[in-house]
Order: structure tokens, then C-alpha cells, then sequence
């Protein structure tokens, strides 16, 4: 005959569930882990707002192709352009923040939202709806003139712009930062030179080239090849200190010219809402492969310089960014077509 077992005495009851619980967020725990590890387990989509071939897209198929070795997985460059950009950029905003859809974009991703005109495009906010990545690029914004001009220092810009011999500049579209350089400079150098805007940066600088336009404001990787033959001559850089990419151009700043700092960046943001984890992972990789001498030169062909650091740098720019351009939106009146 078996003997009744014994009531388990509260002691012991509070023991067994205690366990049992440790176990099953041991099991849980267990599994996210492996998630966590296991990423990424199917192809990874870096959207580009803009069209192929400029400097963004080709900056975030150079990371691409690193990543997708590193990761071991496939990384696609994926253009949705439309709406200055916004419309590619609320694209991810709106992504599940799963690691598997994220953006490269240049800092007009701050910028366009604030110049759009009420009920065009996408809407959202820079600094709320995205993760920040990593910063992945630099580039100086220069003041280029035709050398058919035979303007070769910017006082000799200033006193063509006032005698009304130079009164037009091209940029690759309204609400561009090329376009707020040429605001921000108008006004420190007491000039009127109005703005022609193109539908890009190509498109405005062929118009250079072939003289309908005498000069504009541009990245170096835009116009060094042209440089480098002469026909067109940078004659000042939007930057705190002169560019490793044309050491011999002075600053606005050195001239006498002053607040007309304005530059450009590159960054890889995801959806807000990603974990530390995955940012910390897809951080670790980008600043390994900026850090590849191959990179490192294809950059410098576009004027680009490697950024890198923590996450909280591209936050930091973002915010003074969205800051300072809201500003000068407002003063200047600026608006995207």
C-alpha cells in the first residue's frame, strides 16, 4: 500500500515556482539571445532617397558591399527618390525598427522637411522617428567659378557681384544646402546674386562649364575632375578649416567672411525604436569597414572623409542641424520646389 504523500510545505512551493520562473526567462532569454546573434538572417535594405550616381548612393553601396561580407547576408542599395528626399526617409521611419531596413542619407535629410511646402511630400521628424547609426562621411561645400570668369579670389567675385557682371549661381535645387550657402553668403558679403536652381548637381554643373552660369557652390567630388583640367577654379571652402582635399583654397572664414559655414554630411540611420543591440552591431561593423584603406581612397575620389564614432555624433549633428537650418529657413525664406 503506497503512503499519501506529503503537502508540500509553503517553503518548498515558493522554491519550485521560483525556479520554475528563473527557467522560463532562462528559456526566454535563451532564445532572444539567439535572435540577437542570429541577425541578420535575410537580406538587409539600405533605401538611398536620392537618384543613383551621386554621392549618397555611391558612399552606401561602397558600405553595402562590405557589410554584406561581414554580415555574411546580402545588403541591397534600394533608391526611392521623391519630394527632396522626404519620400524615401518616411519610407524607413515607417519600417519596423528590426534592423532590416535602413537609410543612408546626406545631412538634406534634416533639411528638406523644414523648406518643403505645406501638403508636399512626406512628413517627418529628423530627430524623433529615426535611430541614429553612425556618421559615415564629411564633405566641404566650395565656391566654383567658371575660369572663363577670370575671377580668381572671392574679393573678386564680391566686386563683380556688386557691379552686377556676375548675378546668377547654380545649385542642384532650391532647399538645397548649396542653396542656403548661397543665402548665408549673399548676406555676409553684401551682395545680390540670385539663385538657378537644377533638378542636381550635374545638371549645374555642365550649365557652369558651358558658361550659362558663371559659378556655384559645390562638394569637391562634384567638380575635381574639372579642377584638375582648369575650367573650373574653387575659390573658397564653407568650412572652419581648409580641406584636406584642396589645402591651398582658403576658408570664407579666413577672408573676413563670417556665419557662412555650411557643409555636408553622410550618415546611416535606421527606424526609431531599434535596439542597443542591433545598433551596436550595425556601429561596430561601419566604423571597421571606414576604416579600410580601399574605402578610405574611393571616398577621397568623391571628397569625402571617413566620420565614424558612437552613435550619439550623427545624433549630435542632427540636432544642431535641424536647430540652425530651421532658423535660416525662416530668415531667408527658403522653399523646396
Amino acid at each position: 500500500m503506497k503512503s499519501a504523500s506529503r503537502p508540500r510545505s509553503p517553503v518548498r512551493r515558493m522554491a519550485l515556482a521560483a525556479f520554475t520562473a528563473f527557467a522560463a526567462a532562462a528559456t526566454v532569454g535563451g532564445i532572444g539571445a539567439a535572435h540577437a546573434q542570429a541577425y541578420p538572417t535575410k537580406p538587409i535594405t539600405i533605401v538611398v532617397a536620392y537618384p543613383a550616381g551621386g554621392d549618397t548612393d555611391v558612399l552606401a553601396r561602397m558600405i553595402a558591399e562590405k557589410l554584406s561580407i561581414r554580415l555574411k547576408q546580402s545588403v541591397v542599395v534600394e533608391n526611392r527618390t521623391g519630394a527632396a528626399g522626404t519620400i524615401g526617409s518616411a519610407y524607413v521611419a515607417k519600417a519596423a525598427p528590426d534592423g532590416y531596413t535602413l537609410l543612408a542619407a546626406p545631412n538634406t535629410v534634416a533639411l528638406a522637411p523644414l523648406v518643403l511646402k505645406s501638403g508636399s511630400g512626406a512628413v517627418y521628424d529628423v530627430q524623433r522617428d529615426f535611430t541614429p547609426i553612425v556618421q559615415t562621411g564629411f564633405q566641404s561645400l566650395f565656391v566654383v567659378v567658371s575660369k572663363n570668369t577670370g575671377i580668381a579670389k572671392v574679393g573678386d567675385l564680391v566686386t563683380r557681384a556688386k557691379a552686377g557682371t556676375v548675378s546668377t549661381y547654380a545649385t542642384p535645387g532650391n532647399g538645397s544646402p548649396m542653396h542656403v550657402l548661397g543665402e548665408l553668403f549673399n548676406k555676409a558679403a553684401g551682395v545680390s546674386i540670385a539663385q538657378v536652381p537644377y533638378r542636381g548637381t550635374a545638371p549645374a554643373v555642365v550649365d557652369v562649364l558651358g558658361g550659362q552660369v558663371p559659378m556655384t557652390y559645390s562638394t569637391y567630388g562634384a567638380v575635381y575632375q574639372h579642377v584638375n583640367t582648369g575650367q573650373l577654379v574653387p575659390i573658397a571652402v564653407a568650412d572652419q578649416k581648409r580641406s584636406p582635399f584642396a589645402p591651398n583654397v582658403p576658408t570664407l572664414v579666413e577672408l573676413g567672411y563670417k556665419d557662412v559655414e555650411v557643409s555636408a554630411w553622410q550618415g546611416l540611420l535606421g527606424p526609431k525604436g531599434m535596439s542597443p543591440e542591433l545598433v551596436r552591431t550595425l556601429n561596430t561593423h561601419v566604423n571597421e569597414i571606414l576604416k579600410m584603406p580601399d574605402i578610405v581612397q574611393k571616398m577621397a575620389t568623391f571628397g569625402i572623409s571617413p566620420v565614424g564614432g558612437e552613435p550619439g555624433v550623427l545624433a549630435k549633428v542632427i540636432a544642431g542641424d535641424a536647430t540652425r537650418y530651421a532658423k535660416i529657413v525662416k530668415e531667408f525664406g527658403i522653399q523646396a520646389d
